[in-house]
Formats: structure tokens, C-alpha cells, sequence
């Protein structure tokens, strides 16, 4: 996933392996890091436990695949109903039922795991099964056939949640860095949260300057690819951000886009859309007025809105 890096690292921080990509955590009180690492955790483990596609025994997974109504837990209620609400926003651009397309493009494992594979055939979705999904309280209705991927807003709930939970529990203003999402919560640094947006080593950084309970995200068409055929560059290069419509791997017009918003989730359901869109992403992003910064394929930076550069 895109690096983002606090800056600079100090004794208030704590970074370590999650998910494919690295957890990072500061808090402007060093002494309430033990309590605040446990915190986000024990968010991450219970927000895996959930919804992981990865793991057999997480709750997403062991869901009827017959259209059968399930009554699950609060959380995967409140990680689906989020989903679900970004589906709407973005006209089903943001889709929480590409299960299914995702594992049928090769990524049916943890992305650590994945090598060069056979040849896959994409996936297509004939119509939009997000909007056959009922949530009713906590009963959960998952059309015969849909596999739902919380992916692209249940690690951006998972950082806004820690972050809360975190300045709830020690009274530190905190950031978390779940990979690409950023969430901060309480107090900020004098200076603010100082933020390194970067995705590969070889592209253009971008230091910004984050306030107290600001988000940032940043979606990738770079970060998490890998050979669907062949192997060893004969195949074609597949990566994890889908076209809904077509099931396919959506034509990487963006390196990376970013946003910066008032919660996580707002900010990953917007750079999700832009990615799938393309460059009908620059009206609609510009309409929004949100503050934004997407690099194209050939390093070419566009920033739109009140980027929040340092």
C-alpha cells in the first residue's frame, strides 16, 4: 500500500506489520503508547475477526452463500453498513460484493502470499448485487452466489476507530496509519500531524500537514499488483482496485489518488471512486471541493481543492 510516514519518527511512535502493509501509530504523549498500541490492536484483530477473506473461521466468511438471512455481530453489521453507504455515495463505484471478481482476478489470499498464477479469467458483474444486500439491525441478507470484500472501507472504519478509542482511553492526541489511511484523533502537535504521501520509492513525495481530527487517504493502481498468467512478465499485471461494471482491473490512469476529509472512510470512499473513474474523476472531485492530489500514470501531480501541503 501507499507509504505514508509520519515525520518525523520519535519516541511517541510504534510501527509493525498488518495486513500486507504497516501500522504506524503517534501519540504526542510517548508515555501512553503501550496502552495506546494495544487499543489498535485489539481494533485490527477484532475488524480482521469480522470481515477478512482471508481467514476461514472470520465471521464474512462463514456467511450462508445461499441468500439465507444471517444475524451477525454489531461490528460486521456497522463494517458492512459503512460499505454499504459508500456504494450509494459513489453510484456503486465503491463496491463491498467484488469478492467473487477479486479472487477470480487472483487475489483470493493475503497479498503477502500471492506470486505469479495461472491464468484467471476476470470475473464480470452483470448488474450491481451491493444493492440486493439487506441489512436489517443486525440481520444480513447476502444475495445467493455474492462474496462480499469489505476491503476498501473497513481498514479506513479500522483507523478512524483506533484513533477515537485511543485518545478516548489516554487523553493523547494520536495518529494512525493503516497503509494508505490515515486517521487522527485529540489533540494534534503544535505544528500539526506532519505527513509523508508517497506510494513507490520512485514517487514524487508529498509532505502535508494534517489538524486535530483530520484524514487522509490514498488508493493505488501500483502498490498491490501482481502477474494474472504466465509469469515473469509474460502474463498481464493484474491489481486489486476493480471496475465494478466490468470486473476488471480498472485502467490505471491514477498512480495513486488522496484525499484529505474529515474521517477516514469519507477520504478512502472518495479515492476508491477516483480511481474506478478515471479521469472523470476531475469534475467530480472538483464539484465535491474536496482537497485532493492524483498522480497520473506518467508522474504528471494534479491537486485540486484546499490540499493540505506543508
Amino acid at each position: 500500500m501507499p507509504l505514508l510516514e509520519t515525520l518525523p519518527l520519535g519516541p511517541g511512535t510504534a510501527q509493525w506489520p498488518l495486513w500486507s502493509t504497516t501500522a504506524r501509530l503517534v501519540a504526542t504523549d510517548p508515555g501512553a503508547l503501550p496502552v495506546a498500541r494495544r487499543v489498535v490492536e485489539d481494533v485490527t484483530r477484532r475488524v480482521e475477526a469480522a470481515c477478512s477473506r482471508f481467514r476461514p473461521d472470520s465471521e464474512i466468511a462463514m456467511l450462508p452463500g445461499d441468500g439465507t438471512p444471517a444475524r451477525v455481530s454489531p461490528l460486521l453489521a456497522e463494517l458492512v453498513r459503512t460499505a454499504l453507504l459508500a456504494a450509494r455515495r459513489t453510484d456503486g463505484d465503491v463496491d463491498p460484493t467484488l469478492g467473487a471478481a477479486l479472487a477470480a482476478a487472483g487475489y483470493d489470499r493475503d497479498f503477502s502470499l500471492l506470486g505469479d498464477g495461472p491464468l484467471r479469467t476476470f470475473l464480470a458483474a452483470p448488474e450491481p448485487a451491493w444493492r440486493r444486500v439487506q441489512l436489517d439491525g443486525d440481520v444480513l441478507t447476502v444475495p445467493a452466489g455474492t462474496r462480499l470484500d469489505l476491503g476498501a472501507t473497513a481498514k479506513a472504519w479500522a483507523a478512524d476507530h483506533s484513533a477515537a478509542e485511543v485518545a478516548r482511553a489516554c487523553g493523547s492526541g494520536v495518529l494512525v496509519a493503516l497503509g494508505g489511511d490515515i486517521a487522527t484523533a485529540g489533540p494534534a502537535p503544535v505544528d500539526g500531524w506532519q505527513v509523508l504521501v508517497r506510494d513507490q520509492a520512485e514517487d514524487p513525495a508529498a509532505p502535508v500537514t494534517l489538524g486535530a481530527g483530520g484524514a487522509l487517504a490514498t488508493s493505488s493502481t501500483v502498490s498491490r499488483t501482481w502477474e494474472n498468467g504466465g509469469g515473469k512478465g509474460r502474463g498481464r499485471t493484474a491489481h486489486h482496485v476493480l471496475d465494478p461494471r466490468s470486473g476488471m482491473p480498472v485502467a490505471a490512469v491514477w498512480r495513486t489518488v488522496s484525499v484529505a476529509a474529515g474521517t477516514c472512510v469519507e477520504a478512502n470512499t472518495l479515492t476508491t471512486a477516483a480511481v474506478v473513474r478515471g479521469l472523470d474523476a476531475l469534475p467530480w472531485l472538483r464539484a465535491l471541493g474536496v482537497p485532493a492530489r492524483l498522480v497520473g500514470a506518467t508522474f504528471k501531480i494534479l491537486t485540486l481543492g484546499d490540499w493540505p501541503s506543508s
